[in-house]
């Protein structure tokens, strides 16, 4: 094949371009760019399909973390468990709102925070007052609410999540941004459902929760020129939220589009002998995180669709001379980044989140992607290792 990229937009665009451009032109002719009644006709129809009581739109998956921790007050001395397997905001987010970031290592099936390690942390003590807790749900996938849930309560912490990857996803039937006290969704043009330049958005489940991260997205001001506190330019704009409102219909059709690719993986890496349900790191190609240990509990929406990968390196680099599009999320846990060398980790802390850095690969996935590129996918990692 000519090229399989890692995400193709002009394929969704193809296919949305006269709906999007109306609402592109309906908030032009409204004149009417920040926030608004685009804005709040979005926030209430995301809270709708997460089934939450609240959102808040703001400018990006970053802004939407910090809202859901000032809002929470999480400031100096406080501390937030979070996980070192993640995108940098999970952890900066934190700092931006005075606190410190504390990590847990992961699960080694699903790279979500690990329920134990948390508990361990938590057990263990420390100088810093533990007030939340922040598990990312990866890839799509939800963390194990089961048993973070009730740590966060044992502890009496906020449970707030990152779900920049995972709108549409669930833990037992509820949808993710309903299941803690506050959560974060990215918009950010490669996401699910993705924006057409950076947005982002936080839930509440208490509707003065979301009131307060209204304030804070608009220098703290809940009327023109009145500040109450000290809060940020983190507002939406009006055509971001116009696109979103086009894509969320089509968001779930998308996920399941997501699935149904990913279960095609499964099989063609099966199929090719590389891996097999309950693959050890003995063979070449482990199982994809999602399955066959995706949690029967969780319903994921394959963000990314993630092999863990021996030589990975020279895969990739493999792949990259017959123009297959690859990524590496995420290259260098938070823990080893030359910012956070102040928190005092080093290598050796994580050791599952470490080795997870060394071996994960993404591999292509969009809604649109077809079977004939899967094929073509799987059958050259099928021939590096042959």
């Amino acid at each position: 094949m000519d090229l399989v990229p890692l995400l193709d937009l002009q394929r969704q665009y193809a296919t949305l371009r006269e709906p999007i451009l109306a609402a592109i032109e309906r908030v032009c002719a409204s004149q009417h760019f920040i926030l608004g009644a685009e804005v709040e006709a979005l926030e209430s129809e995301v809270a709708a399909f997460c089934g939450t009581a609240a959102a808040v739109g703001c400018a990006s998956g970053t802004d939407a973390l910090w809202l859901a921790l000032a809002a929470f007050g999480i400031g100096p001395g406080d501390s937030v468990i979070t996980s070192p397997f993640s995108f940098f905001a999970s952890a900066s987010s934190i700092v931006r709102s005075g606190g410190r970031p504390v990590f847990a290592d992961i699960d080694p099936l699903t790279l979500n925070l690990d329920p134990a390690q948390v508990a361990a942390r938590l057990r263990s003590g420390g100088a810093y007052k533990v007030r939340a807790l922040l598990p990312v749900h990866l890839y799509g996938q939800c963390a194990d609410m089961d048993s973070l849930q009730p740590i966060s309560d044992e502890f009496r912490l906020g449970l707030i999540e990152d779900a920049a990857q995972a709108i549409g996803a669930a833990w037992r039937g509820q949808r993710a941004g309903s299941l803690g006290i506050a959560a974060a969704f990215s918009f950010y043009p490669t996401k699910n459902l993705s924006a057409y330049g950076d947005a982002g958005l936080s839930t509440a489940r208490d509707p003065d929760v979301a009131e307060h991260m209204r304030r804070l997205r608009n220098h703290g001001s809940p009327q023109r020129y009145l500040h109450q506190e000290f809060g940020w330019n983190a507002r939406m704009d009006a055509i971001q939220a116009a696109v979103l409102r086009v894509k969320l219909a089509h968001v779930e059709r998308w996920n399941e589009l997501r699935s149904n690719h990913a279960a095609r993986y499964d099989r063609l890496l099966r199929d090719s002998g590389l891996v097999s349900p309950g693959a050890s790191h003995s063979v070449s190609v482990q199982a994809p995180i999602s399955l066959p240990w995706i949690d029967e509990r969780a319903h994921c929406v394959f963000h990314q669709y993630v092999i863990r990968a021996h030589r990975r390196d020279e895969l990739r680099k493999f792949l990259a001379a017959r123009r297959i599009g690859t990524e590496i999320y995420y290259p260098l846990p938070l823990h080893l980044q030359p910012c956070f060398a102040y928190l005092g980790y080093g290598e050796g802390d994580f050791p599952e989140a470490e080795r997870a850095a060394r071996e994960v690969l993404a591999l292509p996935m969009f809604p649109e992607l077809t079977d004939e590129e899967q094929r073509w996918v799987v059958a050259s990692v099928a021939e590096f290792y042959s």
